[in-house]
């Protein structure tokens, strides 16, 4: 039965399903670019002569604008009508995947990626929001959040794969074209399958936005530039200040605005905040293990990049499985047990990983724990999407969604900018051992080439890298370790949650 809710429903003649697809492959499309690009740093970095520590600001250039801007894109689509905003993100999302595509410098590409950010900030709330005024509460709801959900966990190892093909057989530009099509598709189909939703006055919270955003952008820059510089550095200095004062006027203006783009009430609910908590630290540790993984698994196990992309294949397969089978559980035993659950499977599969060196295999080091680590991000974003959205009023779902979507995306840079510190940190202490050691055992034929390209060979270069990989992942497992706590302590489900999870409520 399709949904009555007022905005909601279907369009006459159309399925449920059909809506589901569309808006699920929105979600996939912006999902699915945060790691689609991963595959080919390497070659992007040789391109457009990045340094190896700028080159985080192609991931960061995008996640920072997605999370800064969400709340806004939201509240747009609360206010302007869901299914317009949407659109526009989707559009807006292929003409920067259009620029980044055509890029000659480094600065270009950034811009590029900074403008597909906007568009994904635009379009990826909605869509959660569109979901739920188009799907009942219940075990309608939940499979469809089910199928949502498994597209947000699974949709950065499909990235990974649909990268590697598209760097190997065409050219590192395409992992940018390909979004054109897609979201031409997407556009066209929408007026069909989506009605447009009811409008809700009000207006938009331009300095909340504008302090949020900027605020999170100085903390990220202040731990990447402390990887660069040291901690001691007047530009970490300046730039740690500068978020702490941005974001302290963030909130001093949301607690004063008659319309925040922030509606500080969301965490007075202790579930609803710790939900955002879990989400947070889990995305610190997610972006984080593709990133690094990434870079083990070409540079080290000397993947090529379409390798590379398939050894990441059983993470979707895993997301999705577990996801599904969640969301039908969900009704019985309510999202606590898998908020738990999905946190420890995913600090266990860090924790192993964090053992990984030069001589570790794909199938003896990898693809246990990575197994592990995508069983707990299925448990997890079921029940955390689910549980960030229960008993909101429609009004306020698209701020809801924005505030869970906020939290991913900036959990996202954070965590790898923090990551990054780590591995640079690991990688230069160890660099330092294994340059004696190379000076001490190296061929006359590798100490030209040292001197040619300043970089250690194999495999004293590996073990410098492996160090740094090996030192971000035991950091990434304490981050999940803190979701898992927040998961144990704050979380009470109460009979009225599982009575919506079923169903019958009537509220």
């Amino acid at each position: 039965m399709p949904s009555t809710e007022p905005g909601g429903g279907k369009a006459e003649g159309r399925g449920d399903g059909l809506a589901l697809f569309v808006i699920a492959s929105c979600q996939l499309m912006v999902v699915l670019d945060i790691t689609i690009v991963n595959i080919a740093l390497p070659h992007i970095q040789t391109a457009l002569d990045f340094s190896t520590e700028s080159l985080s600001w192609v991931v960061n250039a995008y996640t920072l604008t997605f999370g800064g801007l969400l709340l806004l894109g939201g509240r747009a689509g609360d206010i302007l009508g869901r299914r317009r905003v949407w659109i526009f993100g989707v559009l807006l999302f292929g003409l920067a995947s259009l620029l980044g595509g055509f890029a000659q410098t480094s600065g270009q590409l950034m811009a590029a990626r900074a403008l597909q950010g906007a568009g994904a900030a635009v379009a990826s709330p909605t869509s959660l929001a569109l979901i739920s005024t188009t799907f009942r509460e219940g075990p309608e709801r939940n499979r469809a959040f089910g199928v949502f959900a498994a597209v947000s966990a699974g949709g950065g190892a499909i990235g990974l794969l649909a990268g590697g093909m598209l760097v190997e057989w065409l050219d590192w530009r395409w992992v940018f074209f390909v979004n054109v099509p897609i979201a031409l598709t997407i556009a066209l189909m929408a007026p069909h399958v989506l009605k447009e939703s009811e409008r809700h006055p009000g207006h938009f919270d331009l300095a909340g936005a504008l302090t949020g955003t900027l605020g999170v952008v100085a903390l990220v820059y202040g731990f990447i530039r402390a990887a660069q510089e040291g901690w001691r550095d007047p530009g970490t200095l300046v730039s740690f200040g500068a978020a702490v004062v941005l974001l302290t006027g963030f909130v001093l203006v949301e607690r004063r605005s008659r319309q925040p783009i922030t509606p500080l009430h969301m965490f007075a609910d202790r579930n609803r905040a710790g939900t955002y908590g879990i989400m947070l630290f889990l995305a610190c540790a997610l972006f984080g293990m593709f990133f690094f993984l990434t870079l083990f698994v070409q540079n080290v196990l000397g993947f090529s990049p379409i390798q590379a992309g398939l050894s990441f294949l059983p993470v979707s397969v895993m997301v999705a499985v577990v996801a599904n089978i969640t969301s039908k559980l969900l009704p019985k035993f309510g999202p606590k047990p898998f908020m738990v659950g999905g946190a420890l499977s995913t600090t266990v599969g860090l924790a192993w990983l964090s053992l990984t060196d030069i001589h570790s295999t794909y199938l003896g080091s990898i693809l246990g724990p990575m197994l592990l680590f995508s069983a707990g991000m299925g448990m997890q974003f079921v029940s955390l999407t689910l549980m960030a959205l229960s008993n909101v009023a429609d009004r306020e779902s698209g701020a809801a969604s924005g505030l869970l979507n906020t939290t991913q995306q900036v959990g996202g840079s954070l965590g790898l900018s923090i990551l990054v510190t780590v591995f640079g940190a690991a990688s230069t202490s160890e660099g330092t051992r294994q340059m004696a050691a190379f000076l001490a055992g190296a061929t006359p034929v590798q100490r030209v080439l040292f001197e040619r390209t300043g970089m250690l060979p194999d495999p004293w270069g590996d073990r410098v890298l492996t160090a740094g990989v090996s030192a971000a992942f035991t950091v990434a497992a304490a981050f999940t370790l803190v979701g898992a706590a927040i998961a144990l302590f704050v979380i009470q489900v109460r009979p009225s949650d599982l009575e919506r999870l079923q169903g019958n409520h009537h509220g």
